[in-house]
């Protein structure tokens, strides 16, 4: 259910934003550089290896709404489409306790920090206007340590490395202009704390962290 209504919200962000650009719809070249904004769906969860099903109070998850904006390149060779990208994102993904209900997910109160992603896709062209998409890459995100009554952040986060893997479809608006819908999956496998100031960070360890995000785009080629 939940990512059902993420659909729908990504899909009902693409619908506003479709009029906003609407004109004739031109065979998209899908080349060059692109910049575009994102919003959507984003759902942290406990991975497979601190799973707490034994505790029926706890749901092991995050969620609220990614918000940010992409870089990119693309070239389209005859039909298939490469490319590399850049993002950053924001999240209002927090743990909360509701009644007793504590959203942990293994790295403790946190609130959802920045992400970083580069990465590389391909797609091809379901027709000259619609491109459809797979992408993968590397994602660093920060997780910000909260007080225990979660009433205020602390002066360390969670810095965590994992990878991403996406896939999605791009409908070329105009030459210049382009809307998404995009679903991906992160998995991070390594954190450290990082301390403000001069106090060193922590060695790496071990963590398993699962991301999934639903989003829309809007986007501009130059």
């Amino acid at each position: 259910m939940k990512y059902a209504k993420a659909l729908l919200v990504a899909g009902s962000a693409l619908s506003i934003s479709a009029p906003v650009l609407a004109q004739d719809a031109v065979d998209g070249t899908f080349t060059g550089p692109r910049a575009e904004i994102i919003a959507g769906y984003d759902s942290s969860t406990a991975g497979s290896r601190i799973d707490d099903d034994a505790s029926i109070d706890n749901d092991q998850s995050i969620e609220g709404v990614v918000y940010g904006g992409a870089l990119g390149y693309d070239f389209n060779a005859g039909g298939v489409v490469l490319g590399v990208e850049g993002e950053y994102t924001g999240s209002t993904a927090d743990v909360e306790f509701n009644d007793g209900d504590f959203e942990g997910f293994g790295l403790g109160n946190v609130e959802t920090g920045r992400d970083l992603y580069v990465g590389a896709r391909v797609g091809v062209l379901a027709q000259p206007d619609l491109l459809v998409y797979a992408k993968g890459g590397y994602t660093n995100a920060k997780y910000n340590i909260r007080s225990a009554s979660g009433t205020r952040n602390l002066d360390q986060d969670i810095d965590t490395d994992g990878y991403r893997v996406g896939a999605g479809v791009e409908y070329a608006m105009t030459e210049q202009s382009f809307v998404k819908l995009e679903y991906r999956y992160s998995n991070y496998s390594n954190a450290e704390i990082d301390f403000q100031g001069d106090a060193p960070d922590t060695a790496n360890f071990d963590i398993d962290t699962d991301r999934h995000q639903v989003v829309a785009g809007v986007g501009f080629r130059f």
